[in-house]
């Protein structure tokens, strides 16, 4: 079990708990149902680096307590 930070850089950071063989879509709907917000609106990065919702958690690397940048498109 993972727990990620999401940063909105408006002040909220969002601790949401999941699985490394989750894809980004599945990481987004959670997030979503947290924040209120609908999932196809959060973009996710690190860095320049965008996000896409097929590839999993453990391709990017993603680890336990990893922090993730939020944008709303």
């Amino acid at each position: 079990m993972l727990e990620v930070t999401c940063n909105d850089r408006l002040g909220r950071k969002i601790h949401v708990k999941c699985l490394g063989e989750d894809t980004v879509g599945d990481f987004k709907k959670v997030l979503g149902l947290q924040i209120g917000t609908a999932p196809e609106k959060i973009v996710l990065k690190k860095g320049y680096m965008i996000y896409k919702d097929h590839i999993t958690l453990d391709d990017y690397e993603i680890h336990d307590g990893m922090n993730l940048e939020m944008y709303y498109s």
